[in-house]
């Protein structure tokens, strides 16, 4: 099969494929590797190749979805026995996994190809994907710019045609970020749908999950009924749909109620573009028939964005310490900004923590309020189109100064001066909508339903409320048809 005969397939297309015998997981793989080797030089999209292993699965009988697809994992909480999950991370690089993730297991059980690890900031702290230990990801539809993060080397892969789909993760934002840098589909399920673990089964409170980066609802879909469920060691049972999500992404939804806003809730400022993509799916949500109106979601979300940070902090400084006490490694092991809000972690006392924990609880609530009002909550993803590569790069003379301030343990210092509390601001800015889901815990999606004048993707969010995750598909399902996102591909992708 050759690339452009390829790229005209979803992953449940290749699957049908593979299944009525017109191409195997061998040509599929072969293809796809090919992809890879041509666009790499550019994109540097996987830091971890597994071609051989991958030829070696590609030659036995594979069973399941997505038999004989090709596939990769973000190489961030999705482990591979034997393999090293980097994280992006100098500490990590070259240390082997025990054994697989549960998602794994999972996507292996439905027939998955895995041919490689996508590339991550360290230990996926930023929207963007530019790694001191891997180098930065570049965005295919203009390799000046992120596609980002965390899990933008998945998107970038996907959005280049290399794989149909890829494993992603989201604790702030990581999937539905970079899905609208890339003009791809990007489904964060609702917290507990899709498992974590065996390790670290509920990281940030449950505000993390898996999931996928893909170019179709249907995809999305199959891809979450492949990934949803509990396990046996999981801290709780979430409920199981009344259907599958590949059957309700099916069926068009019922006229839904859907408020809208495109102010940032942080008070910081928001691109003309990002206002226009959401009035633009305002336009089409009303021709659909739905009824569309400006709404709050009453929820302080420059609280929320307080507590969130005050959780992340604290979360990376166990983390790092774990990780220089599992390894030996020392501060060379880590990037300054890792550094830097690990010390801020480590400032945050007991009360405080659980303070903001507790707040977490007000914020849901505030929420569910919300949704007793609307079925959905319509947002830009993105305040403004991808940035540059090293556009977000912390400046030299801040290095400097954080330096000095790790190195006399005076975090509590650099939390009162309001350096890093700017630093972080001027990051948080760009991406001010997503940080409401994870905490609240309920599924959101980022659909391509934009491009800038310039030729940029930046996509649009919803947010459902708990258990929403067939609601958002299915309104994905008939957004798709009504604006057809699939073909529209960059430059990159089908030369």
């Amino acid at each position: 099969m050759d690339f452009e005969e390829y790229g005209r397939y979803d992953a449940v297309g290749l699957a049908e494929l593979v299944a009525s015998g017109q191409t195997t997981p061998h040509e599929l793989l072969e293809t796809a590797i090919g992809r890879l080797d041509a666009v790499e030089p550019i994109l540097n999209t996987v830091v971890c190749r597994l071609d051989r292993e991958a030829r070696v699965r590609a030659g036995h009988r594979l069973e399941g979805l997505f038999a004989g697809v090709p596939f990769l994992v973000k190489d961030l909480g999705q482990d591979i026995a034997g393999i090293p999950t980097g994280s992006g991370s100098r500490a990590l690089a070259h240390v082997p996994a025990e054994r697989n993730s549960v998602v794994v297991d999972r996507w292996l059980d439905a027939g998955l190809v895995v041919f490689g690890k996508t590339n991550t900031p360290e230990f996926g702290l930023k929207g963007i994907t530019e790694p001191e230990a891997n180098g930065p990801t570049r965005n295919p539809w203009n390799p000046a710019s992120t596609p980002g993060g965390s899990s933008g080397g998945s998107a970038a892969a996907v959005a280049a045609g290399v794989v149909p789909a890829a494993g992603a993760s989201d604790g702030g934002g990581s999937i539905r970020i970079p899905a609208a840098c890339c003009g791809l589909v990007g489904l964060k399920p609702g917290r507990g749908v899709v498992p974590t673990g065996p390790l670290g089964s509920e990281p940030l409170h449950g505000a993390a999950t898996n999931g996928a980066i893909t170019r179709s609802i249907r995809d999305s879909a199959a891809l979450l009924d492949v990934m949803a469920g509990a396990y046996a060691a999981a801290p709780f049972l979430s409920a199981a749909p009344p259907q599958s999500y590949s059957a309700a992404a099916r069926v068009a939804p019922r006229r839904l109620r859907i408020g809208y806003a495109t102010e940032s809730p942080l008070g910081t400022g928001v691109d003309p573009e990002a206002i226009a993509a959401v009035d633009a799916t305002v336009a089409l949500l009303d021709e659909l028939g739905h009824h569309v109106e400006p709404a709050t979601t009453g929820v302080d979300e420059r609280q929320l964005a307080s507590d969130f940070l005050t959780m992340w902090f604290a979360s990376l400084a166990t983390e790092v310490d774990e990780v220089k006490q599992r390894t030996g490694s020392g501060p060379d092991g880590f990037e300054f900004d890792t550094r830097i809000l690990a010390e801020l972690g480590r400032t945050v006392p007991a009360p405080q923590y659980l303070a903001a924990l507790d707040r977490w609880g007000e914020h849901t609530a505030r929420l569910a309020a919300f949704h007793d009002r609307y079925d959905l909550l319509l947002t830009p993803t993105l305040a403004y189109p991808p940035a540059r590569i090293g556009e977000l790069a912390t400046p030299r003379w801040m290095s400097t100064l954080g330096n000095v301030l790790i190195a006399t343990r005076m975090g509590k210092v650099a939390r009162w001066t309001g350096l890093v509390d700017r630093m972080i601001d001027e990051n948080l800015s760009r991406t001010p909508y997503t940080q409401l889901a994870n905490i609240t815990g309920r599924p959101a999606i980022s659909l391509p339903l934009h491009w800038t004048a310039d030729g940029m993707p930046l996509g649009v969010q919803f947010v459902a409320p708990l258990g929403g995750e067939g609601l958002l598909l299915a309104l994905g399902g008939e957004l798709e048809q009504a604006r057809p996102w699939f073909d529209r591909r960059p430059a990159l992708a089908v030369g």
